[in-house]
């Protein structure tokens, strides 16, 4: 990372810029040359901070890790009330996913043919299957959760399932059922549904 300030500020204007010609060129197509013109800058400056495209590409993705990682929830009313603390977390991970369903789209791409970046995707996987496993051991030790179930294999399936249809809606639009879209609210109830069911949360839904 930079030493300074200006450093630092230059350094986010190029993955910006970065971000921008990604999202509208596509991986493959994206030139440093257009990714500096985007940031006002001239090449040499380029390298100063990323070795290539790959580098900065990777740094694009960084970015959007810590949006979705930390995307930020709305106010519960009742934080002792699980499921609707539940519905806020997946809330907030759908619309950051639809914020950043264009990288996810091209991450999703490149990870095919390049070992580094399909590296990158299951470090990026498993962090949040790591995090919701301990959100699903807390549920047990509140007797919230069923205590039967192992919390990484349970959290595997159900972060699964969400990402899985959050790409299937916002990226390539395979789960679209004949063209529907689907509504926001809609898909946030029906996966917090499913992931509470599936945890046998008390009262069911």
């Amino acid at each position: 990372m930079p030493a300074t300030a200006r450093g630092v500020r230059t350094r986010a204007a190029l993955v910006a810029a970065a971000r921008v010609v990604f999202e509208r060129d596509g991986y493959l197509d994206a030139r440093l040359t257009d990714i500096t013109k985007e940031a006002g800058c001239a090449t040499g400056t380029f390298y100063t901070y990323f070795t290539n495209k790959e580098e900065v590409f990777a740094a694009v993705l960084e970015e959007a890790r810590k949006d979705m990682m930390h995307p930020g929830m709305d106010r519960v009313d009742d934080e002792d009330d699980p499921y609707a603390v539940l519905e806020a977390s997946n809330r907030a991970y759908l619309t950051a996913y639809q914020r950043n369903a264009k990288l996810m789209g091209l991450m999703e791409q490149v990870a095919h043919v390049d070992p580094e970046f399909r590296r990158i995707r299951t470090e990026r996987a498993e962090a949040f299957i790591e995090r919701n496993a301990r959100g699903i051991a807390e549920l047990q030790r509140r007797s919230i959760a069923d205590p039967e179930v192992d919390p990484m294999t349970a959290s595997r399936a159900l972060s699964g399932m969400v990402s899985r249809m959050a790409y299937g809606v916002f990226v390539s639009g395979e789960a679209a059922d004949g063209g529907r879209e689907y509504d926001l609210d809609e898909l946030v109830g029906a996966l917090t549904r499913l992931w509470a069911n599936a945890l046998r949360f008390p009262g069911g839904r």
